[in-house]
């Protein structure tokens, strides 16, 4: 699992840093998997399964959900 400071949206790829992103955060906690890094913002390639989601950035490494 991808650990670190998170820069950018995981759902938008915006920066976090002075905007909000209340909504973004609420689709990703139960709807959507995240689609970009939240270390650089670079598109993950993100897998859907029955049993939960695997996103992965080509920098950070993969990211998945905890069920």
């Amino acid at each position: 699992m991808t650990t670190g400071a998170a820069t950018y949206c995981g759902y938008c790829g915006g920066e976090v840093a002075g905007a909000d992103h209340s909504a973004c955060a609420a689709r990703l906690g139960v709807i959507d998997p995240p689609r970009f890094c939240a270390r650089c913002a670079r598109r993950m390639v993100v897998q859907v399964t029955p049993a939960g989601w695997t996103a992965t950035c080509s920098r950070h490494g993969e990211t998945t959900s905890a069920r």
